[in-house]
Protein backbone atom coordinates (compact mmCIF):
# COMPACT_ATOMS: atom_id res chain seq x y z
CA UNK A 1 0.00 0.00 0.00
CA UNK A 2 1.38 3.40 -0.94
CA UNK A 3 1.63 5.95 1.89
CA UNK A 4 -1.19 8.03 0.41
CA UNK A 5 -3.38 4.91 0.23
CA UNK A 6 -3.08 4.08 3.94
CA UNK A 7 -5.96 6.34 4.90
CA UNK A 8 -8.28 4.30 2.65
CA UNK A 9 -8.53 1.84 5.57
CA UNK A 10 -10.47 4.44 7.57
CA UNK A 11 -14.22 4.54 7.05
CA UNK A 12 -16.04 7.81 6.46
CA UNK A 13 -17.48 7.51 9.97
CA UNK A 14 -14.01 7.18 11.52
CA UNK A 15 -12.71 10.08 9.43
CA UNK A 16 -15.59 12.23 10.68
CA UNK A 17 -14.77 11.22 14.28
CA UNK A 18 -11.12 12.11 13.76
CA UNK A 19 -12.07 15.43 12.17
CA UNK A 20 -14.30 16.13 15.19
CA UNK A 21 -11.33 15.63 17.52
CA UNK A 22 -8.89 17.58 15.36
CA UNK A 23 -11.28 20.56 15.39
CA UNK A 24 -11.05 20.75 19.18
CA UNK A 25 -7.39 21.72 19.10
CA UNK A 26 -5.43 24.63 17.62
CA UNK A 27 -4.22 24.25 14.06
CA UNK A 28 -1.04 22.21 13.89
CA UNK A 29 -1.91 20.32 17.07
CA UNK A 30 -3.56 17.31 15.39
CA UNK A 31 -1.39 15.03 17.53
CA UNK A 32 -3.76 15.90 20.37
CA UNK A 33 -6.50 14.00 18.52
CA UNK A 34 -4.68 10.65 18.55
CA UNK A 35 -6.52 9.21 21.56
CA UNK A 36 -9.93 10.07 20.13
CA UNK A 37 -8.90 8.73 16.73
CA UNK A 38 -7.68 5.45 18.18
CA UNK A 39 -10.88 5.03 20.18
CA UNK A 40 -12.94 5.44 17.01
CA UNK A 41 -10.80 2.99 15.02
CA UNK A 42 -10.68 0.42 17.81
CA UNK A 43 -14.44 0.56 18.29
CA UNK A 44 -15.11 0.06 14.60
CA UNK A 45 -12.56 -2.74 14.34
CA UNK A 46 -14.16 -5.01 16.92
CA UNK A 47 -12.18 -3.85 19.94
CA UNK A 48 -8.56 -3.87 18.82
CA UNK A 49 -6.04 -1.96 16.73
CA UNK A 50 -3.87 -3.36 13.97
CA UNK A 51 -0.54 -1.89 12.87
CA UNK A 52 -2.13 -1.03 9.52
CA UNK A 53 -4.96 0.89 11.17
CA UNK A 54 -2.55 2.77 13.42
CA UNK A 55 -0.49 3.68 10.36
CA UNK A 56 -3.68 4.88 8.66
CA UNK A 57 -4.46 7.12 11.64
CA UNK A 58 -0.93 8.52 11.51
CA UNK A 59 -1.20 9.17 7.77
CA UNK A 60 -4.60 10.82 8.17
CA UNK A 61 -3.28 13.11 10.91
CA UNK A 62 -0.01 13.75 9.10
CA UNK A 63 2.07 12.30 11.92
CA UNK A 64 4.95 9.85 12.07
CA UNK A 65 3.51 6.39 12.76
CA UNK A 66 5.67 6.01 15.88
CA UNK A 67 3.67 8.78 17.60
CA UNK A 68 0.47 6.80 17.17
CA UNK A 69 2.09 3.49 18.16
CA UNK A 70 3.42 5.13 21.35
CA UNK A 71 -0.06 6.21 22.41
CA UNK A 72 -1.62 2.84 21.59
CA UNK A 73 1.03 0.94 23.54
CA UNK A 74 1.07 3.29 26.56
CA UNK A 75 -2.63 3.45 27.48
CA UNK A 76 -4.34 0.33 28.84
CA UNK A 77 -7.58 1.30 27.08
CA UNK A 78 -6.14 0.21 23.74
CA UNK A 79 -5.75 -3.38 22.62
CA UNK A 80 -3.35 -4.41 19.87
CA UNK A 81 -4.60 -7.96 19.45
CA UNK A 82 -8.06 -9.47 19.04
CA UNK A 83 -9.95 -9.65 22.32
CA UNK A 84 -13.46 -10.45 23.52
CA UNK A 85 -16.33 -8.06 22.77
CA UNK A 86 -16.66 -6.92 26.37
CA UNK A 87 -13.67 -5.69 28.31
CA UNK A 88 -13.73 -6.54 32.02
CA UNK A 89 -11.25 -5.26 34.61
CA UNK A 90 -11.17 -6.25 38.27
CA UNK A 91 -9.36 -3.82 40.54
CA UNK A 92 -6.95 -5.45 42.97
CA UNK A 93 -5.20 -2.37 44.31
CA UNK A 94 -4.96 -1.81 48.06
CA UNK A 95 -8.52 -0.61 48.79
CA UNK A 96 -10.11 -3.27 46.63
CA UNK A 97 -7.65 -5.89 47.89
CA UNK A 98 -8.58 -5.15 51.50
CA UNK A 99 -12.27 -5.46 50.59
CA UNK A 100 -11.95 -8.75 48.71
CA UNK A 101 -10.74 -7.72 45.24
CA UNK A 102 -8.35 -10.64 44.89
CA UNK A 103 -11.06 -13.14 45.85
CA UNK A 104 -13.44 -11.39 43.46
CA UNK A 105 -10.92 -11.76 40.64
CA UNK A 106 -10.42 -15.46 41.45
CA UNK A 107 -14.20 -15.96 41.41
CA UNK A 108 -14.53 -14.18 38.04
CA UNK A 109 -11.70 -16.25 36.55
CA UNK A 110 -13.29 -19.48 37.79
CA UNK A 111 -16.76 -18.47 36.56
CA UNK A 112 -15.48 -17.53 33.09
CA UNK A 113 -12.97 -20.39 32.85
CA UNK A 114 -10.17 -18.02 31.86
CA UNK A 115 -7.38 -16.09 33.54
CA UNK A 116 -6.34 -12.46 33.35
CA UNK A 117 -5.30 -11.48 29.82
CA UNK A 118 -7.53 -14.05 28.13
CA UNK A 119 -10.85 -13.97 26.31
CA UNK A 120 -13.65 -16.49 26.67
CA UNK A 121 -13.70 -19.10 23.89
CA UNK A 122 -16.94 -17.60 22.51
CA UNK A 123 -15.25 -14.19 22.19
CA UNK A 124 -17.79 -12.59 24.50
CA UNK A 125 -15.56 -11.40 27.37
CA UNK A 126 -11.96 -10.25 27.65
CA UNK A 127 -10.57 -10.25 31.18
CA UNK A 128 -8.02 -7.46 31.07
CA UNK A 129 -4.82 -7.50 33.01
CA UNK A 130 -5.10 -6.58 36.64
CA UNK A 131 -5.50 -2.84 36.89
CA UNK A 132 -3.30 -0.90 39.27
CA UNK A 133 -6.22 1.30 40.30
CA UNK A 134 -9.59 2.10 38.77
CA UNK A 135 -10.16 5.15 41.00
CA UNK A 136 -13.23 3.94 42.88
CA UNK A 137 -11.64 3.21 46.24
CA UNK A 138 -14.68 4.22 48.29
CA UNK A 139 -16.75 1.63 46.42
CA UNK A 140 -14.32 -1.27 46.75
CA UNK A 141 -14.25 -3.93 45.53
CA UNK A 142 -15.12 -2.85 42.02
CA UNK A 143 -15.04 -3.99 38.44
CA UNK A 144 -15.17 -2.07 35.19
CA UNK A 145 -17.08 -3.46 32.22
CA UNK A 146 -16.69 -1.61 28.93
CA UNK A 147 -15.66 1.57 30.83
CA UNK A 148 -18.67 1.36 33.17
CA UNK A 149 -17.93 1.13 36.90
CA UNK A 150 -19.65 -1.30 39.26
CA UNK A 151 -18.86 -0.69 42.91
CA UNK A 152 -19.26 -2.79 46.08
CA UNK A 153 -19.35 -5.90 43.91
CA UNK A 154 -19.88 -9.27 45.52
CA UNK A 155 -18.99 -12.50 43.72
CA UNK A 156 -22.70 -13.13 43.12
CA UNK A 157 -23.19 -9.64 41.70
CA UNK A 158 -20.14 -10.09 39.42
CA UNK A 159 -21.71 -13.24 37.99
CA UNK A 160 -24.99 -11.37 37.36
CA UNK A 161 -23.14 -8.57 35.56
CA UNK A 162 -21.03 -10.92 33.44
CA UNK A 163 -23.88 -13.27 32.56
CA UNK A 164 -25.97 -10.31 31.34
CA UNK A 165 -23.36 -9.44 28.69
CA UNK A 166 -24.28 -10.56 25.18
Amino acid sequence: MQPSDKTALLSSHVRAEIDHWVAKFPEGRQRSAVIGALHAVQHENGGFLTPELMEAVAAYLGLPAIQVFEVASFYSMFETRPVGRHSVSVCTNISCMLCGGEQLLAHVEKHLGITVGQSTPDGRIFLKKEEECLAACTGAPMIMVDHRFYENVTPARAVEILDALE
